[in-house]
Order: structure tokens, then sequence, then C-alpha cells
């Protein structure tokens, strides 16, 4: 299994986040450490960069917006986030991801 995303007893997903605001565009990058690296073209200022990573990740997954939750790091670069019911093909488009390390494929067609 993999320490960056894991499934919890109930279901859902926690996935382990590396977050870079104020990136020239949104895009998951490979891993960093522990976590998935996630350039975030939002700037880290009165919440919007936790707002559009939250959008962001529900556009990926298909999900809708309260499916979304950020568990830790509201003031962090390091970020936790419980995804509730992503289907299997999203989770391995992200594992792809993670693997290729190539972010130009993580915007959802």
């Amino acid at each position: 299994m993999d320490e960056w995303l894991q499934q919890r007893a109930d279901g859902a997903w926690v996935l382990s986040l590396h977050v870079q605001p104020n990136a020239r565009k949104t895009e998951f990058c490979g891993l960093h450490g522990g976590a998935m690296k996630l350039r975030l073209a939002a700037p880290p200022v009165d919440g919007k960069a936790n707002a559009a990573l939250l959008a962001f990740i529900a556009r990926f997954f298909g999900l809708a917006k309260n499916r979304v939750e950020l568990l830790a790091g509201e003031a962090s670069r390091s970020k936790r986030v419980c995804l509730h019911g992503p289907d299997d093909e999203a989770l391995a488009r992200l594992r792809l991801l993670a693997v290729e390390g190539a972010g130009r494929t993580a915007q959802r067609r």
C-alpha cells in the first residue's frame, strides 16, 4: 500500500499532499517524500489555496465538493485530504501520476 494514499476502515481514502502554492498551473507532479506533490496556482491568502485545492481534487476525482474534506494542514504545505467515494479509475490515474511524476496528464478530461 502506498503511504501517501491509504484507505480507512469506513471506505474513504486519505491522500497525503505536499502543496506548492503560487504555481503557474494546478497539477499533480509526482511524489515528494511520503506525499503526492501538488502544484497549486492559487495564492496562500485568506484560505484561497485550500478552497482551490479542494475544488481541484473534487474535479480530478469527479466528486462533489462536499465529498472532499481537509483533515489536516490548513496553514501548512503538508496536508491530508479525505476522499469519500472516489472511483477506481481516478485512483489508478493518481497512482500512475505518482509513478510517472508528470503533471501534464493530471487534468481531468
